[in-house]
C-alpha cells in the first residue's frame, strides 16, 4: 500500500495487516452499533408522588363514613373535598383528569443492550476492513483514490491548523466529499423551530498521537479524527456502512496490537 505525504506524492510503500483484507460483515457490525448506541440512552422515570398531590380520598364503595358518596347518582372514586362536604372531581386513579398513569416509566428498567467483547472485536476487525473495499465505500462517499485505505506521513500529527488539514485532504483526493458535507441537513418540518445542523459524515482520520490533529479537525464539518485506542463502531461505520478512512503509519502498524491489548473496547 502507498504511502502518502502531506503534498500528495507517494513516499514509499508499506505492507497492510490481515485485518485489512477480511470479510466486511454488515450483520455484526449493525448488532454492535446498536449496543453501543444503546449505552447513550437517557433513563426514564417519573415523579412518585405524580397525581397524588390532592385533597382527593376514597372512604370505600359500602363505608358509611362521611363523605361516602352513597344514593348520589355519581360514581364512587377518589373525589376531592370541597367546603360544606360537597363532593368535587374524581383525581388520583389513571382514568380521571389529573390522574396518575396506569404504568409509568420504569428508572430500574434496563434499556443497554448487552454484547460480548469477543463480538464487538469480530466487528471491530469487519468494520476495519469494510473501510478498504473499494465499492463499499465508494458506494457512500466521493474519493479519487483507486485503493483503500488511504494511508498518510506520520508528519500530519504536526498539522495544528484548519485550513493547512483542509489543504492536506485535497491534495490527497478527498475534496469532493468534503464539499458533500458541508450541506447541512434540517428535519423536515422543523426548520422554522430550531437550528441544530446536522452535517453528513465525511472522513474518519485515525492517528497514533491525534492531540494537535484533533484540534485542526473539529471544526471541519463530517471530518472526524480519533486515537488508534478510541476507535469504535459509531467511528468507523455510521449507520452500518464503512467510512472513507484516512490512516497514518503509524496507526496501522499498531492496529493489531491494540486489539489485542484490549484498549479497543465498547464504549
Amino acid at each position: 500500500m502507498n504511502v502518502f505525504g502531506l503534498d500528495g506524492k507517494v513516499s514509499k510503500s508499506i505492507t497492510l495487516p490481515s485485518i485489512f483484507s477480511g470479510e466486511f460483515r454488515e450483520d455484526i457490525v449493525r448488532r454492535a452499533l446498536l449496543a453501543e448506541q444503546s449505552r447513550k440512552y437517557q433513563p426514564q422515570g417519573h415523579f412518585l408522588r405524580a397525581g397524588f398531590q390532592t385533597t382527593a380520598v376514597y372512604v370505600g364503595k359500602y363505608s358509611a363514613a362521611y363523605r361516602r358518596g352513597r344514593h348520589m347518582g355519581i360514581a364512587i372514586r377518589p373525589r376531592q373535598k370541597l367546603g360544606g362536604g360537597a363532593q368535587g372531581d374524581v383525581r388520583r386513579i389513571p382514568s380521571a383528569v389529573k390522574g396518575h398513569r396506569a404504568h409509568p416509566h420504569k428508572i430500574e428498567k434496563r434499556t443497554e443492550e448487552q454484547i460480548n467483547s469477543k463480538e464487538y472485536i469480530a466487528a471491530i476487525k469487519a468494520a476495519i476492513a469494510g473501510s478498504s473495499n473499494v465499492s463499499l465505500v465508494k458506494s457512500k462517499h466521493f474519493t479519487e483514490a483507486k485503493e483503500l485505505p488511504i494511508v498518510v506521513a506520520d508528519n500530519i500529527d504536526a498539522v495544528a491548523k484548519t485550513k493547512e488539514l483542509v489543504k492536506v485532504l485535497k491534495t490527497i483526493g478527498v475534496s469532493a466529499d468534503l464539499e458533500k458535507s458541508h450541506d447541512p441537513k434540517v428535519r423536515r418540518g422543523l426548520k422554522r423551530q430550531s437550528s441544530v445542523r446536522h452535517f453528513r459524515n465525511s472522513v474518519l482520520i485515525v492517528s497514533k498521537s491525534p492531540e494537535k490533529l484533533e484540534k485542526a479537525g473539529r471544526n471541519i464539518p463530517g471530518v472526524d479524527v480519533c486515537a488508534v485506542n478510541d476507535l469504535s463502531i459509531g467511528r468507523l461505520a455510521p449507520g452500518a456502512r464503512p467510512r472513507l478512512a484516512i490512516w497514518t503509519e503509524g496507526a496501522v502498524s499498531s492496529i493489531e496490537s491494540a486489539i489485542t491489548s484490549g484498549a479497543i473496547k465498547v464504549r
